[in-house]
């Protein structure tokens, strides 16, 4: 019915798809003090998801077998969330979500959690034993030599070097505890978005609570504040929380434009990777408008869809939801899926950062946020047309049929105002290269509804070119 494709299954994803950044896995971490609420893993990506494309500027061709024509949403994509993605058993997106009688998710992600806290417990330990040792050698004449607290050595951080970045946004930076009404749940990180108390995350973060569930968002000074949630977009993967009770003295981190982001543009990460709240890592953009489809590989997922900013910045499961920052400290993206390798021996869909991260562009996000906030529901621009979501790299076909029989493209919709027929096969959306159905959709999407765009198809072995006015669907269903 439309290129969203509604209802049907994801297609394999693109040539390079990522791997789904928040899923829960079962972490042995112990209950945790009020503000560094315990993460969990993300969930694996599905199957279907295209990740990078083939195309010249979108990387390796979309793989995995055919799928059903075009319907939106698609089963899992084959990109996995940031964290891995939430809701379901073998979800990883994030480090296990602490309960009093935790349930283990997603594989061995919370073995690696545990790993994690062990090795830091053991470290502990070892500097202790390397104190104590100096100490008795101090006794026995020793000399040690201590940096003197005189101004000299104090250091002084710009604010545009990469700590003093960090020290401005981990402030306006926050863990997401999502838990189901079974007792399901994971962590996550989102940021604050205005003073009103709103928090932008990935949809697949607060899933869990979607239906009844708890929402909770910790600060990094501890300070913890029950959530609800305001409206989620699954289509996109970004969702509005809002605080209760929120203080009056928050925060919003600046968005910047992230369709002015150059590659090799530098970047810094914030979330909970593998639970570890308030990480930092840096990185760059590796490459702009990666076709990616990711999903948290449950059966009954559907695939979100992106034109997303790459980065090298390590990204793990619990990174789903937090910000992408440029060197001015300004929001460029919302960090939601990484590329995987398979289980990179962590078990299923748990492999850790490969390098290869994926990131909503924040001019999407913001977009989609503000729809959230005034109405609770997201708003979709369609073109009217269902697009095959069979592995290709030649382009978008318009199949012969929509969704439950209906015609392929809608009576009066942008496509037949167009001109556009089954069988036609789209290659680009403005200057934008198309490859496959999944990259068409995400495409379409980082427009708005009533953007007239130009279409390059094919029909019969000929090239036409047509303008062509976005239409809009209201709510994911």
């Amino acid at each position: 019915m439309s290129t969203e494709n509604e209802g049907n299954a994801v297609p394999p994803a693109p040539s390079a798809p990522p791997v789904p950044m928040a899923s829960p896995a079962a972490s042995p971490q112990g209950p945790a003090p009020e503000g560094n609420a315990p993460t969990a893993p993300l969930p694996p990506v599905p199957h279907e998801a295209p990740a990078a494309s083939a195309a010249a500027d979108h990387g390796p061709a979309y793989q995995g077998g055919p799928a059903p024509d075009g319907s939106w949403p698609p089963p899992p994509a084959t990109p996995a969330y940031a964290d891995g993605g939430s809701g379901g058993a073998g979800a990883g997106w994030g480090s296990t979500y602490q309960q009093p009688a935790p349930k283990q998710r997603g594989g061995r992600g919370g073995l690696v959690a545990a790993v994690l806290v062990a090795a830091l417990v053991a470290g502990g330990l070892g500097s202790g034993l390397g104190y104590t040792l100096a100490k008795d050698r101090d006794d026995r004449g020793s000399t040690t030599v201590s940096a003197s607290d005189g101004g000299v050595t104090q250091v002084k951080r710009a604010p545009g070097t990469i700590a003093g970045v960090a020290s401005k946004a981990l402030p306006s930076t926050v863990t997401i505890e999502a838990e189901s009404t079974d007792g399901e749940g994971g962590t996550g990180t989102g940021f604050v978005f205005d003073t009103q108390g709103h928090i932008v995350t990935n949809n697949h973060v607060v899933a869990d609570a979607v239906d009844g569930g708890k929402l909770t968002a910790t600060f990094p000074n501890g300070k913890k504040y029950d959530a609800e949630i305001v409206g989620h977009a699954q289509g996109y993967d970004v969702a509005v929380i809002k605080l209760k009770n929120a203080p009056s003295d928050l925060k919003p981190l600046a968005l910047g434009d992230s369709d002015k982001v150059a590659v090799g543009d530098e970047t810094i990460a914030i979330g909970a990777p593998f639970g570890l709240s308030n990480t930092v890592t840096t990185g760059i953009i590796s490459a702009k408008n990666r076709p990616v489809a990711s999903s948290d590989g449950s059966s009954s997922s559907k695939a979100s869809y992106m034109s997303a900013l790459q980065t090298d910045a390590s990204i793990n499961p619990g990174n789903s939801g937090g910000p992408l920052l440029d060197a001015s400290g300004a929001v460029i993206g919302i960090n939601s899926a990484i590329q995987s390798t398979g289980s990179g021996g962590f078990g299923t869909g748990q492999s850790g950062s490969i390098g290869l991260g994926f990131a909503i562009p924040i001019n999407q996000a913001k977009y989609v946020a503000q729809q959230l906030i005034k109405t609770g529901k997201p708003v979709y621009a369609r073109i009217g047309a269902s697009v095959s979501l069979t592995d290709s790299s030649d382009g978008a076909q318009i199949t012969d049929q929509g969704t439950g029989g209906s015609a392929a493209v809608e009576t009066g919709g942008p496509a037949d105002k167009a001109g556009l027929k089954p069988g036609d096969v789209i290659t680009k959306l403005d200057d934008h290269v198309i490859d496959s159905g999944p990259t068409l959709i995400g495409e379409i999407w980082t427009h708005k509804p009533g953007d007239k765009v130009t279409v390059t198809y094919k029909r019969g072995g000929q090239e036409h070119t047509v303008d062509l006015t976005l239409g809009s669907r209201v709510g994911d269903n």
